[in-house]
């Protein structure tokens, strides 16, 4: 089995584009962008893991095989998210016990 050999320059220009997400990612989180701070922040995040994955890990120039494990791997952390996501969401919808008295209050006593 041959190993693909990645040219220095592409490591040197992978880690100066991840300086440059690392300090844009900063920047950003200086400036309000209202609801979009978190949209922004995640696709830079995306944006750097993805160089990471396909560049430092080598699975750009991996097999099939290796690229249906990482492609199941997020599947699988997608689907652990859902359902953790559909577990918070959903837990106004039952409704708060209201105790053992009775559900409706009783009038006040009369003075005498």
């Amino acid at each position: 089995m041959s190993q693909h050999v990645v040219p220095v320059k592409t490591y040197v220009a992978i880690f100066l584009a991840l300086l440059c997400l690392t300090a844009l990612t900063t920047g950003v989180a200086f400036i309000n962008l209202g609801a979009m701070n978190t949209v922004v922040a995640l696709v830079i995040a995306v944006t750097k893991m993805l160089l990471v994955i396909l560049i430092f890990m080598h699975v750009k120039y991996s097999s099939r095989l290796t690229k249906i494990v990482i492609v199941a791997a997020f599947f699988w952390l997608g689907l652990l998210l859902t359902f953790t996501l559909t577990d918070v969401f959903t837990r106004h919808w039952t409704p708060s016990p209201s105790g053992w008295g009775p559900s409706i209050s009783a009038p006040a006593p009369r003075e005498k």
